[in-house]
């Protein structure tokens, strides 16, 4: 099979694309053809070495935990319900980082992935379940936002925050975001009542203006505006933040680690298929272009989230 693989760490120039072999069918697997993935913040981190405290790693890696794509083949004891030929989307991590998504082929555990939605093409299926499930974990469990209540997004225009723009909306909750100001009306368009300016001081001296402090903090940014969340906020236990899990510990809140989750997935596709949920691509890239699209997902901010194409 055709994949994408670096043997050492290091910048975007140290990803290749060419032939590896086909990987085994496990037990409890679901062998995955894959028709996309996408680029996330903590792919480009892995390549660089960040993450080698967290996870054992295995060189050669090949990159990528989300996938969306067709089931090719089903283990011999699994109890997955789905069935070769059903359309799959899933974020596919393992305990170790070795075999990732962007492949012709994924070995998926079992566990992992669940039906796509049928109103979602295969790059805007494998755009969600990394970011979309850390929204939805994030709050409807670590922050356990209800129907009526203030819900404040950090990076709300991201590929995280605007998932969870949408998802907060859809809980019934009012929700306040911040963004750059060239990015307020598209947080508008998914749901915020509120924008608030990043750039334009203290979120929290901002927030005097609307309402006051809120009942809940999703920080997906950090340094200043999650030093500044326990004024943000009414009780400090609910703010949850996927930057700094000592920072976030230490103000007694909650850190959002996203897990595979086929109960969320199934969450997220029935959102999609409410028409509460939707995926803005930023840009699609062919396997060839993968490295170009690790740097694009490096510089920040491109407006949405980046597909590959397999």
């Amino acid at each position: 099979m055709r994949a994408a693989s670096y043997d050492r760490f290091g910048g975007p120039e140290v990803i290749t694309v060419g032939e590896v072999a086909d990987p085994p069918v496990g037990p409890d697997t679901v062998l995955v053809r894959v028709k996309a993935t996408s680029i996330n913040p903590v792919d480009w981190k892995i390549r660089e070495g960040y993450l080698q405290g967290a996870f054992p790693h295995h060189l050669p890696i090949i990159p990528g935990w989300d996938v969306a794509g067709v089931v090719e083949a089903i283990g011999p004891a699994s109890r997955t319900e789905l069935q070769v030929g059903d359309e799959v989307w899933g974020y596919v991590r393992r305990d170790d980082v070795a075999q990732g998504t962007a492949a012709e082929l994924v070995p998926a555990p079992e566990r992992t992935v669940a039906k796509k939605p049928a109103g979602l093409s295969f790059e805007e299926a494998a755009a969600v379940p990394l970011a979309g499930l850390t929204a939805y974990q994030a709050l409807t469990e670590l922050l356990e936002v209800k129907a009526g209540e203030r819900v404040l997004v950090h990076a709300a225009s991201g590929g995280v925050g605007q998932f969870a723009v949408q998802i907060a909306a859809a809980l019934g909750a009012e929700v306040i975001g911040t963004a750059s100001t060239r990015n307020h009306d598209l947080v508008r368009g998914l749901g915020a009542s509120v924008v608030l300016d990043h750039g334009a001081g203290p979120i929290s001296e901002q927030l005097a203006e609307h309402g006051g402090p809120v009942d809940a903090v999703l920080d997906l940014v950090g340094g200043d505006a999650l030093a500044d969340a326990p004024q943000q906020v009414k009780d400090a236990a609910r703010i949850a933040s996927v930057t700094d899990a000592e920072a976030v510990l230490g103000m007694g809140g909650r850190y959002a680690f996203v897990r595979p989750d086929i109960a969320g997935l199934d969450a997220l596709a029935r959102l999609v298929d409410d028409g509460r949920l939707t995926v803005t691509l930023a840009r699609t890239f062919e396997l060839d272009e993968i490295a170009e699209a690790h740097r694009l997902s490096a510089e920040g901010s491109p407006g949405g989230k980046i597909a590959v194409r397999i």
